[in-house]
């Protein structure tokens, strides 16, 4: 067994914990907020309009930095409430900056999909006596969902591959691991062995996802 693949192998799974847990928390925030964008309640557009504005205009890195740098600057507050454990964990700092930006990628992919839902099958389902929640729940959301699949997959891609920037923050993440073993034997190959695990990553999503996409569009290539 080559000397460096137990230790990529463990930044490979610190990889796929950090963008899975982002990626999930994400994903239960932004649909509810995706809704609200999408059925435009008024006193809520102003501030979801500048949240994405912030964190799809701005770098990762910043958000980043301004999560785990910041945070610092409030230890004594944080302390008292008792939350000092969380941000002075890199993990949960990262998590929290690239939970936030997704969101933010997300709500507007699925603001896009469910306004795209064919208002003809809303009226169907409004004629058979559906209620709003059950409208939601038959047709609105699935249809949403199968149109703004391609997009969520493409916006998680990008998630993982920018993961590779928490390694600044001191997380041993797959591009922690590459940098230390790096430091270590100045070897330039273990940043191409990365890669490989990169694209690895990134292949077997991309075939699952689209595997995911042609069992939920089944229905309509039939017809």
């Amino acid at each position: 067994m080559h000397p460096w693949l137990a230790r990529l192998l463990t930044g490979m799974a610190m990889t796929l914990q950090l963008t899975a847990t982002a990626v999930l928390i994400a994903a239960a925030l932004a649909l509810p907020l995706a809704i609200l964008r999408a059925r435009g309640t008024p006193w809520l557009q102003a501030p979801l309009r500048l949240y994405v504005s912030f964190f799809r205009g701005t770098p990762l890195l910043v958000q980043l930095f301004l999560v785990y740098y910041g945070s610092g600057q409030f230890r004594p507050e944080l302390q008292q409430l008792g939350l000092w454990w969380f941000f002075r964990d890199p993990f949960y700092c990262a998590v929290t900056a690239f939970t936030l930006n997704s969101v933010a990628y997300q709500m507007e992919i699925l603001r896009g999909g469910l306004l795209a839902v064919s208002r003809g099958e809303v009226e169907a389902g409004l004629a058979f006596g559906m209620n709003r929640r059950l409208l939601y729940r038959r047709i609105i959301l699935p249809n949403a969902y199968r149109i703004a699949w391609p997009a969520l997959g493409n916006e998680i891609i990008l998630l993982l591959k920018a993961s590779a920037i928490a390694s600044v923050v001191t997380l041993l993440d797959l591009m922690g691991q590459t940098r230390r073993l790096f430091a270590s034997s100045f070897d330039i190959s273990v940043y191409l062995w990365a890669a490989v695990a990169y694209l690895l990553i990134t292949y077997t999503f991309i075939t699952l996802w689209r595997r995911m996409e042609h069992r939920l569009s089944r229905h309509r290539q039939r017809s």
